[in-house]
């Protein structure tokens, strides 16, 4: 399934991050999605098609509202 991503979404993955969170934000689109880490700020590009695989869920809400 295609999910679509906007910049500022918050995507819940299905494993942690090493320092414990599980959420990132999307701040970049395209073949590659740009997303930040919640927890500790680490920055990384990963291919949307394992986004779409590794992702639990998608809220439409920032944390930096």
């Amino acid at each position: 399934m295609i999910q679509k991503f906007s910049i500022g979404d918050i995507v819940v993955m299905k494993k942690p991050h090493p320092c414990g969170a599980s959420t990132w934000e999307v701040d970049r689109i395209g073949a590659d999605i740009g997303m930040e880490c919640s927890g500790c700020g680490r920055r990384l590009v990963m291919p949307r098609s394992q986004v779409e695989k590794r992702a639990k869920e998608v809220r439409s809400d920032s944390i930096r509202d």
